[in-house]
């Protein structure tokens, strides 16, 4: 029972940083209007120094010749994760349905995961990596893809695409290819590992924050379909998942980020990108608190049943 121990203490660290930041903006001792400022500081700076240190400091071409195949194995979790929700999205009322199934579908790929992974295996480990690598084109395809949800088409942001993360990763891939990283100095590298270690707690204060806001609104709240998300999100598609990987039996690395990327919850720019479609935004964060509590249960289960297949180093 350790796994699930300690998978669920990695979980209730999270979500207690994300209280934190709850209790921090009802309080008031941080303006509403700051959460735009530290949004900003941890994806576009924060994050990507972490990737960066991350990916210089553990990556190895030479002892995992096949990373390469990571960013394959993303496209086909996305195209399967695609067609459950296709299926799945019919257990919510049309009024509704938009929101539900852009909530099924975009996970939160990295900052669970790598609480999660950190938990478990250390900082300094090489799984992490595999995380950076395998969530590769994960941002630019959220945000490319998220309005089609709601039968709109944007012009394309290319600074979406482009964005701080990916370049940190591709910069951080080259210097490990080359060999270039031996001429990085260790003061830099340092600097950014400490930036880096900025990333997750400003992530889960900033959702806490974020809900506080939206649970202002006061609206109703729809308790049978959070109940049927959160099963549906933080059950059934983890279980059908471990299958698939049951069946297919992939490396060690690969099962393991699936699994964590099927039992994860909404990714937290669901409802301001669901707002901002024009869709009910509060409806979506109903959706993503509700899958946030029961993920404290969910994925301590998931990620002990997946040890029963694969047993954890």
């Amino acid at each position: 029972m350790n796994v699930f121990l300690t998978t669920f203490e990695a979980v209730a660290a999270l979500l207690g940083i994300g209280f934190v930041g709850f209790w921090i903006i009802r309080q008031k001792i941080l303006p509403e209007t700051m959460l735009g400022v530290l949004s900003a500081l941890a994806l576009d700076i924060a994050l990507p120094s972490l990737v960066f240190a991350t990916i210089i400091t553990t990556f190895s071409p030479s002892r995992d010749p096949h990373w390469w195949q990571l960013p394959l194995w993303w496209l086909a979790f996305t195209g399967l994760a695609a067609g459950m929700t296709a299926v799945a999205r019919y257990l919510s009322p049309l009024s509704v349905r938009r929101e539900f199934s852009a909530a099924l579908f975009y996970q939160n790929g990295i900052f669970f995961p790598l609480a999660i992974i950190t938990g478990m295996f250390g900082a300094e480990s090489v799984y992490l990596t595999h995380l950076f690598l395998f969530t590769l084109f994960y941002a630019a395809f959220f945000f490319t893809t998220m309005p089609l949800f709601f039968g709109k088409m944007r012009e394309i942001r290319w600074r979406k695409i482009v964005n701080p993360v990916l370049a940190a990763t591709l910069l951080a891939i080259a210097l490990r290819l080359t060999g270039a990283h031996d001429y990085v100095p260790d003061f830099l590298v340092d600097s950014v590992s400490l930036l880096g270690a900025m990333t997750v707690p400003l992530l889960m204060l900033i959702l806490g924050g974020t809900m506080y806001m939206d649970l202002q609104a006061r609206d109703r709240f729809h308790w049978v379909q959070m109940a049927t998300f959160a099963a549906t999100k933080n059950l059934l598609f983890p279980a059908l998942f471990l299958l698939v990987i049951v069946v297919l039996r992939p490396p060690f690395e690969i099962a393991l980020i699936l699994l964590l990327e099927s039992a994860v919850p909404p990714v937290t720019a669901v409802p301001l990108m669901v707002s901002r479609m024009g869709g009910n935004r509060a409806v979506a964060n109903q959706f993503m608190i509700a899958s946030f509590l029961a993920s404290l249960a969910t994925i301590p289960l998931m990620v002990y049943l997946f040890s029963q297949y694969y047993p954890l180093p």
